[in-house]
């Protein structure tokens, strides 16, 4: 059975201000039930284990979200999953074929300082295991190394939540840094579709999604790529 580990924020602040952040909720229930459904085995981690903070803002009254949200709002067994994470540090990651982080604007707050996570993602990149991440999850990349210690994201096709996509939603200024500017100052060749319509990337075992609407083509590049090696 393909295993996938899926890695989300703990952080439920916009440092150094008060502003609330967490997951982009669809960035999250859209890949979970995708691989699901496909008859994948899913781990559910955090940075910090516990509950994972949710982005009030990514989830709207009863009929008025994304399908999977829908889903999720109803799927008492997921939500309890989301309130009580394991830190994924003290996840053995060698049984797993792929990992997976979703975004929301919590991901900037944490995953680029985080050495641990990119050690295991360049420990994935290294085995040849799938990398993925949407939105604002390439945040997660940002520290990774390749094994001549260049940055894991150079001279790599990448999608990630556009410049033009952070002003358009007002948050330029309380990011810590803007992803699509660090993915290119890294060397990555960043590519992307129109503001908020969905886009996905796949390159060899790296896949990467550039907004909430590109969960769900990210998930099917993940299967593909998944598919693919096994073949």
């Amino acid at each position: 059975m393909t295993r996938i580990l899926m890695i989300a924020t703990s952080a439920d602040r916009m440092t150094p201000g008060t502003e609330p952040t967490g997951v982009w909720l669809e960035e999250l229930t859209t890949p979970y039930y995708a691989f699901r459904d496909a008859g994948a085995e899913v781990t559910l981690a955090s940075i910090k284990g516990g509950a994972i903070p949710i982005d009030q803002r990514s989830v709207n009254a009863d009929g008025e979200n994304d399908a999977s949200v829908e889903r999720y709002l109803k799927d008492e067994a997921f939500k309890a999953e989301v309130a009580n994470t394991p830190a994924f540090t003290g996840i053995d990651p060698a049984g797993y074929d792929a990992v997976f982080l979703p975004g929301g604007h919590g991901t900037m707050f944490d995953y680029p300082d985080s050495e641990e996570l990119a050690r295991l993602i360049e420990r994935f990149d290294r085995e040849g295991k799938i990398v993925a991440a949407v939105c604002h999850g390439p945040a997660g990349l940002v520290s990774a190394k390749k094994p001549d210690g260049t940055p894991l994201v150079a001279g790599r096709r990448v999608a990630a939540f556009t410049d033009s996509e952070e002003r358009a939603v007002g948050l330029a200024e309380a990011v810590p840094f803007l992803l699509e500017t660090r993915m290119k100052e890294l060397g990555a060749k960043h590519e992307s579709g129109p503001d908020f319509q969905p886009f996905g990337v796949r390159d060899g075992n790296l896949v990467t999604g550039q907004n909430p609407a590109s969960a769900t083509r990210t998930a099917e590049l993940v299967m593909e790529a998944l598919k693919d090696k096994d073949a």
